[in-house]
């Protein structure tokens, strides 16, 4: 994460020395009007003899403010380049990182914590940059340029008991602001967690509608929004009292300088103009000062969100070795799996024991079983979304491990059981956005589907926009428009995971006998819990418990009165045996 942060200032070297340089032209254009004012006091003690200087004075003032809007315009300019600038590439590479991710460490992540990394932990690492580098700046300008014009253009000792006060201050600020980071850390915690609370509710809605579960999931929101009030309201107490505690030193400043200047004046050591424009000078300490607490705060937000970030950043990726480089673009689909073990992270249980499977090219493999026997499992070992050990996995004579991920996953069309829908337009939904497609393969991908009437009934066809995640179409829509990618997919392996599960028999075999076609040279995978889905397969094997019990053709199968065929009898009713037997 500090890679990240410092390659980003550093694209911005050019404008935050600009940037630099009009703040420090701007705190020294503002000590003039101070000074123009309490020459213009001296002055009018006279006011017959020195009225074209006064008048001189007043123009040369305007001519100050006029200046002073130009480099605040400039300033202002860079400065939000700056901001907004290094927040676009805070989270182009955060959403890099979180593409990059392997799976496993995806899935310890929750919706909302992520959405909460993107909305408010880049924000408060943008406002901190912004101040630190903007009112930073200030801070240090106004310091230097006007201390030393009140020190060497009025007093030095009145200069040095006035600052005094400040320096409390600055000295009671340090006490209170691990007051101000604790806070925060809890409110932030307050926020992720009611963040997540609204994903899974939203997500959640039509079970909610169903169950007439409202009340409940109201009760609970307003407990939780309660409690980020809570804490927010602590943070705002804490910070309250930083700037009640910068306004009460800035208030004694002011103090001082009356009564200790006062007294200069009557002793004759500086004049009543003088005077003027010492306490002018103390105003441009204004804007700095009350900014300390803020500036203190905005920077604990940050370090807190820094941390979270770098978490982030810290969680493992998918590489890719420089030997891999010499692989060619596609695989041709020649798979072995030998004596393949698994077990997730922190899983003691094995998911997959003593896997034997050889597929080759242009053979169909049927994979069937109980829920949770792992067909999945061996699916995302497939696509490499978790680490397998060496020589367990072979593809066209080389470990998987040696196979550039790009190549592996180009080469593999998978169809996922939970058909993932974009809100967008079910072009993009079967091309997944890319142009490479023209409109007349698309659609000849429908017709292969079994979909395409039903999308020449929609108000735009393929050009229909649909809801988030597909809400507009019934379930056997979407599967039919997800295995739509993979007529169009030009992949060397196919695999469909459950995809066929809310299709009736008749499409479901129409779709088995497209893609059996569609296939040919292709390795097609299939895994289903209906016998009918998989019973044409070159090879089949049955899963439980993560072991493969039975393996062979559906006949084979059948004879053998095994898990098999206890499945094929379920699902043998009058309507299916027609098409099964």
């Amino acid at each position: 994460m500090k890679k990240v942060i410092i390659d980003s200032l550093k694209k911005y070297k050019l404008t935050s020395l600009i940037h630099f340089i009009f703040i420090g032209l701007n705190i020294y254009l503002l000590t003039y009007p101070a000074k123009i004012i309490g020459d213009i006091v001296d002055m009018l003690y006279n006011i017959e003899a020195n009225k074209q200087n006064i008048l001189n004075n007043i123009y040369y003032l305007l001519g100050i403010c006029v200046v002073l809007l130009i480099v605040r315009m400039v300033w202002k300019y860079t400065e939000t380049i700056i901001s907004r600038g290094f927040e676009r590439d805070i989270k182009i590479k955060l959403f890099e990182r979180f593409l990059k991710l392997k799976f496993k460490e995806i899935q310890n992540i929750k919706n909302g914590e992520i959405m909460s990394y993107f909305v408010k932990d880049t924000n408060e690492i943008r406002s901190a940059v912004y101040r630190i580098i903007s009112h930073g700046a200030r801070i240090v300008f106004t310091f230097i340029i006007a201390i030393f014009q009140m020190a060497n253009g009025v007093n030095i000792y009145l200069t040095i008991v006035t600052v005094i006060p400040i320096l409390i201050a600055a000295y009671l600020i340090v006490k209170i602001k691990n007051q101000v980071e604790k806070s925060f850390a809890k409110a932030q915690d307050m926020f992720t967690s009611l963040s997540e609370y609204i994903q899974e509710s939203t997500d959640s809605i039509r079970t909610t509608k169903a169950y007439a579960c409202e009340k409940t999931q109201l009760e609970d929101f307003i407990r939780k929004n309660r409690k980020v009030k809570q804490s927010d309201n602590t943070v705002d107490i804490y910070s309250n009292l930083l700037t009640t505690t910068v306004n009460l030193c800035f208030g004694l400043c002011y103090s001082i300088a009356l009564l200790f200047g006062g007294k200069l004046v009557v002793d004759g050591q500086i004049t009543v103009g003088e005077l003027v424009t010492f306490n002018g000078y103390i105003g441009l300490f204004v804007g700095p000062v009350s900014w300390l607490p803020t500036l203190i705060a905005r920077f604990k937000r940050a370090q807190i969100s820094y941390k979270r970030l770098n978490k982030v950043f810290e969680l493992e990726t998918e590489k890719i070795n420089a030997k891999e480089k010499k692989f060619e673009n596609t695989l041709n689909g020649d798979i072995s799996i030998k004596n393949l073990n698994f077990n997730y992270p922190e899983v003691l249980d094995k998911a997959l024991e003593n896997i034997n499977v050889e597929i080759k090219k242009g053979e169909t493999l049927g994979i069937i079983g109980t829920i949770g026997s792992g067909k999945t499992t061996l699916m995302n070992l497939l696509t490499r979304l978790y680490s397998i050990p060496r020589g367990k996995i072979i593809i066209d004579g080389k470990d998987i491990n040696d196979i550039p991920i790009e190549i592996l996953r180009d080469s593999i069309c998978y169809i996922t059981q939970d058909n993932f829908l974009f809100s967008s337009t079910l072009k993009d939904n079967i091309s997944l956005f890319k142009e490479e497609y023209r409109i007349d393969e698309i659609k000849d991908s429908t017709k292969k589907a079994v979909i395409y009437d039903e999308i020449a009934k929609m108000p735009k066809g393929i050009e229909t926009k649909i809801g988030e995640r597909g809400t507009d179409l019934s379930g056997g829509q979407k599967q039919r428009v997800a295995i739509s990618r993979a007529f169009l997919k030009n992949s060397s392996i196919l695999i469909f995971d459950d995809t066929f599960s809310a299709l009736d028999n008749r499409t479901s075999q129409t779709l088995l006998d497209n893609i059996k076609e569609f296939s040919g040279k292709k390795t097609c995978i299939i895994i289903s819990n209906k016998v009918s889905d998989v019973k044409n397969s070159d090879e089949i094997i049955v899963l439980k418990g993560g072991n493969i019990i039975e393996q062979g053709k559906h006949e084979q199968l059948i004879k053998n009165n095994g898990l098999y065929k206890e499945f094929y009898d379920q699902q043998s009713t009058k309507t299916e045996s027609s098409i099964l037997e």
